[in-house]
């Protein structure tokens, strides 16, 4: 017999060589008839492995990301064999579950695969899985391996294959196909309803530009036609909310080819949405108890050279500016810390000056390559909302939980209630990625893990996401159409100020170090915008659109009554603009809808004659007629209904 721990920690004993089907069916009919993948001990395993040891088991169906991962993985072995009816002569490579789906790198030789083949692939795929074959694994040793793949003329599979382990080498078959596979599938083919292939593209043999250029054929499957629709719908709802296509329609941002590529326009009603974040994000700072600080757009290369950025970030930063003087460089600056640490740097402090809060609207500079950038979620300027806090060990874990309570109120003045935090630790299989000492590194990971536990945060523990001279608190934000963003971050750092040398005089009237707190709740103005607006649909929060009333004369004639409707409301702070172009009135609301304006004031003769506006809400049509002093009233009335006050 066996005990396998189950998730809710209760144990159950079991025959030796049970599998996790078996487990399942043992639970509920229902559980065993929707389980599609399974981790025993944390490693992925599949549904009919036999469990032979005691161990925790893990069972996933498609709700769970692991079901998804191994329902999409398995859907791109049907895909190869797919390709392989059409293109016998095919040279099949990689094909790896993605975030929505997965995709299969394809050598077609002189062969071309287009959007017009797409239904055909997906008829084929679809017949074929309908044979309910079963996903088996089987080991193979590496000398047969290779004998089977140099047989078929394939050097992508022998490559793969060379650099793998005799011993660990395993194939997955299904009905006449066998691919090479580490594992995780679902029980068979037939679970596969839907298919949709979205997309080819070409890719470089393992992202090298230097190999040879493979069709990569994009798809996405679900275990019902119903669930393929509904991703489907979302996607067209993306595109409508795509931000990229909302800032140019709202005219907040633009790009230009003169001034470079990744380096983002604000235009005025951007500009001035950008300053209503930043301002908001001071208010609460100040309660907090930050100061704010300017430090330059570039510095000496020896500053970075110093913080540890020349080594890790050198390749990504743009070349370095030399100027007439002999051997004096300079970079533009990837990141605000170094400039913060001599900011420190500037006097000596004692424990009781700590905790230092500095921070910084800081605009920082990496050059992404241009295939990589997309909107303003990924540009080679952008701008951090960036704050650094120097701090005894002592006041660590309060300072720590201290910003975890600023960015849950960032997020919930923004509406952003779905979201995970992720613990992101060092990989401590690679200790080159990262400076400092094992000491510290398990100090600041415990901090981490401590403060999002005792904050009662929801949080996964990534490995390998950290930053190299820290771990960090990332928060995995979703959006209205469900998808997940990295927003806000904190990190704990004890190797900068061991590096800037910073110190504080303690109690004991001896020099220590001080900790540093890296954060950002926006992460960067940049991105934050475009999340917001892709979230929102650019219908932002009342106090943050960047027009809230427009106000539409029917003629000419009530422009003065106009003008002092505008006046009153403008004294009452409410941004408000006049649409006085000779168009029809119902052309002027059309306009004001796509323009998103959240208030519409009519005004002609009996709104002169009576003192009153007949107002239409965004959206939502005619909401009747107000006084001017009422309206005044209910905007207030809305506005503070979305402001959510900071308590420190």
């Amino acid at each position: 017999m066996i005990k396998v721990t189950l998730p809710d920690g209760s144990i159950k004993e079991f025959e030796s060589n049970s599998t996790p089907f078996d487990v399942a069916r043992s639970i509920s009919e229902g559980l065993a008839r929707n389980i599609i993948s399974a981790s025993y001990n944390g490693l992925t395993i599949e549904t009919t492995t036999a469990l032979t040891s005691d161990g925790a088991l893990v069972l996933h169906t498609f709700n769970d990301d692991e079901g998804k991962k191994a329902f999409w993985h398995s859907s791109a072995h049907v895909l190869a064999e797919t390709i392989l009816e059409f293109y016998p002569k095919a040279k099949l490579t990689i094909g790896p579950a993605i975030e929505n789906g997965f995709y299969y790198d394809l050598d077609l030789g002189d062969d071309v695969i287009s959007e017009k083949d797409f239904q055909q692939i997906e008829k084929k795929f679809l017949e074929l899985a309908r044979g309910k074959h079963e996903f088996k694994m089987r080991s193979v040793s590496k000398a047969d391996a290779l004998s089977l793949y140099k047989e078929e003329n394939n050097p992508y599979k022998v490559e793969l294959i060379e650099g793998l382990t005799d011993g660990d080498i395993t194939f997955c078959d299904h009905n006449n196909f066998t691919d090479l596979c580490r594992g995780g599938h679902i029980p068979n083919t037939g679970i596969i309803k839907a298919i949709k292939i979205m997309n080819v593209a070409g890719a470089y043999w393992r992202g090298d530009e230097k190999n040879n250029q493979l069709t990569r054929l994009y798809g996405i499957s679900f275990p019902k036609q119903k669930m393929l629709t509904e991703y489907l719908e979302l996607l067209e709802e993306a595109k409508k909310r795509d931000h990229r296509k909302l800032g140019r329609e709202l005219e907040l941002f633009t790009f230009s080819q003169r001034v470079g590529a990744g380096l983002p326009l604000w235009l005025p009603k951007g500009a001035a949405l950008r300053g209503r974040l930043e301002d908001f994000l001071k208010v609460a700072q100040k309660k907090a108890g930050y100061e704010m600080v300017m430090t330059p757009h570039i510095g000496q290369k020896e500053l970075y050279v110093t913080s540890g950025h020349y080594e890790k970030y050198g390749e990504d930063s743009f070349q370095a500016i030399k100027t007439p003087k002999m051997d004096e460089e300079f970079l533009l600056k990837p990141m605000n810390c170094p400039h913060h640490c001599e900011v420190y740097n500037f006097k000596p402090y004692s424990y009781k000056d700590l905790p230092k809060r500095f921070a910084e609207f800081g605009t920082v500079y990496r050059y992404e390559q241009s295939g990589e950038l997309h909107g303003l979620t990924r540009v080679r300027g952008f701008t951090q909302d960036d704050a650094h806090i120097f701090c005894t060990p002592e006041q660590l874990d309060e300072e720590f939980k201290n910003v975890i309570d600023l960015v849950l109120y960032v997020f919930g003045s923004l509406g952003f209630e779905d979201f995970t935090a992720q613990v992101s630790i060092r990989d401590k299989n690679n200790p080159d990625k990262y400076i400092g000492d094992t000491k510290t590194w398990d100090i600041a990971e415990n901090a981490i893990i401590s403060a999002a536990s005792d904050k009662g945060l929801k949080y996964v523990i990534e490995e390998g996401e950290a930053a190299f001279y820290g771990p960090k608190l990332d928060f995995m934000v979703k959006d209205a159409l469900g998808r997940s963003w990295q927003l806000g971050t904190i990190q704990v750092d004890y190797n900068l100020p061991e590096r800037f040398d910073l110190t504080y005089k303690g109690r004991d009237n001896q020099l220590h170090r001080p900790v540093m707190i890296h954060r950002a709740p926006f992460g960067s103005m940049e991105r934050f915008i475009a999340v917001l607006l892709e979230h929102t649909g650019g219908n932002f929060p009342l106090w943050l659109m960047p027009e809230q009333v427009i106000i539409l004369p029917i003629s000419d004639k009530y422009q003065i009554y106009t003008e002092k409707v505008l006046h009153l409301l403008e004294n009452s702070e409410i941004r408000a603009l006049v649409d006085n172009r000779s168009e029809k009135t119902g052309r002027k609301i059309r306009d004001a809808e796509v323009s998103k304006i959240p208030f519409m004031l009519i005004v002609g003769e009996k709104e002169e004659k009576d003192g009153t506006v007949s107002v239409r809400r965004h959206g939502e049509g005619d909401k009747g007629t107000y006084s001017i002093k009422d309206f005044i009233a209910l905007m207030n009335t809305e506005i503070e209904k979305t402001v959510i006050p900071f308590h420190n």
